[in-house]
């Protein structure tokens, strides 16, 4: 198996993007990519593209052979993909495994969402499609039902403390303050997320990402080409994808989500690293309590110390082990289908040293991607050269 790199990188503005459609959300994110990669149209080899809902809410399909062809793209295989909020760090994968088997050089990655143009009842009844329609979705568990389900858990089973929960919120706030790409750009404190909107108890309106626009895109090369086109390659060197129960009733545990955890082992055996080795993350923070048990899926604490790991100041920007700091979905926005290659574009800043939080110092980061209800996760670990 060859090396993969990341030579080239784009992402939108993520939030309500009234003034553009959702092919040129993603012609934007690729094109910023491929000018950032100094690649030219013509040695991409295939083209992956990480899409949700589409058809359901903007009406949309065929959206990965369209956008390649816009770009000026050869007769290559382009192919669409759909793992829930997953969906491009799914297409990540594919990606990387394309190049690492020898079929291609070059491979350009993508994802997209455009979901403010419709109404929120819409939004949400889409959403649901990730989870089990017959068994749950349909009876009205909804997905901020679903995490308030867990959250309720785990402050039972592990002590954790509604004040912890919503230290995240502050913490990523803070962090997209200062994001220009990020959906929200303003902090928040402790109070206004504990006094927030009542969403689904208890879950407030501050513990849930936003309904977001936005694309974000990566060249891919052979990690042994990669000087060709740029001084700063970003190698990729563990990759897992998994899945886990879709519903909450096949959980062995509400606080856990196997795919992560699987994942995460895959990604950390590939890499030969451990959690410890990490310097800077970018995990699914779909809702507060995801963050929490993120943190814990990947290793970083003990299962039931997430909370306490937040409130100590460990996951802050100037702690051992900086979570999201691109403001992260809570934040910068979670437009599905593009936030597994947001968070890509977030790493690979960060290891060429150019973020706008910047973690001083990093070497190696993570970017975690999860869909529907733990249904599929991929763990990405990046290394600077």
């Amino acid at each position: 198996m060859r090396g993969v790199s990341v030579i080239g990188v784009g992402c939108t503005p993520f939030g309500k993007r009234a003034d553009v459609g959702i092919i040129d959300l993603a012609l934007q994110a690729c094109r910023e990519a491929l000018h950032d990669a100094q690649v030219p149209t013509s040695l991409v080899q295939a083209f992956y593209l990480g899409n949700f809902v589409s058809e359901a809410l903007v009406h949309q399909g065929s959206l990965a052979p369209i956008v390649a062809y816009r770009l000026g793209l050869g007769p290559i295989p382009c192919t669409r993909v759909e793992g829930a909020c997953a969906s491009s760090g799914i297409a990540f994968r594919h990606g990387v495994l394309l190049i690492a088997s020898g079929l291609c050089d070059v491979v350009l990655v993508a994802g997209v969402e455009k979901m403010t143009s419709a109404e929120t009842g819409a939004v949400t009844e889409a959403l649901a499609s990730a989870g089990d329609a017959e068994s749950e979705m349909r009876l009205g568990l909804t997905f901020p039902g679903t995490f308030g389900i867990i959250m309720r858990r785990h402050m039972y089973q592990h002590g954790t403390t509604r004040e912890q929960v919503a230290m995240v919120s502050v913490k990523n706030r803070q962090n997209g303050s200062a994001n220009p790409k990020a959906h929200f750009q303003k902090s928040v404190a402790l109070e206004e997320v504990l006094e927030s909107r009542l969403i689904c108890d208890p879950l407030r309106l501050y513990d849930c990402t936003p309904i977001s626009d936005g694309a974000a895109a990566a060249v891919l090369c052979a990690a042994d080409l990669a000087a060709e086109f740029t001084d700063r390659p970003i190698d990729v060197i563990g990759s897992g994808h998994a899945m886990g129960p879709a519903t909450l009733f096949e959980m062995a545990d509400l606080t856990t989500f196997e795919a992560s955890v699987a994942a995460a082992q895959q990604a950390y055996r590939e890499a030969d690293l451990a959690p410890r080795d990490i310097d800077v993350a970018e995990v699914h923070d779909c809702f507060t309590i995801a963050e929490i048990t993120a943190i814990e899926d990947l290793g970083f604490v003990q299962k039931g110390k997430g909370g306490p790991a937040v409130a100590d100041g460990l996951t802050a920007l100037g702690g051992k082990l900086p979570i999201n700091p691109s403001g992260g979905l809570l934040s910068k926005g979670h437009p599905v289908g593009a936030t597994g290659l947001a968070q890509i574009y977030e790493i690979v800043g960060q290891l060429r040293g150019e973020a706008i939080n910047q973690v001083k110092g990093a070497q190696i980061g993570l970017a975690h991607n999860l869909g529907g209800t733990g249904a599929v996760s991929t763990v990405h670990i990046l290394k600077r050269r």
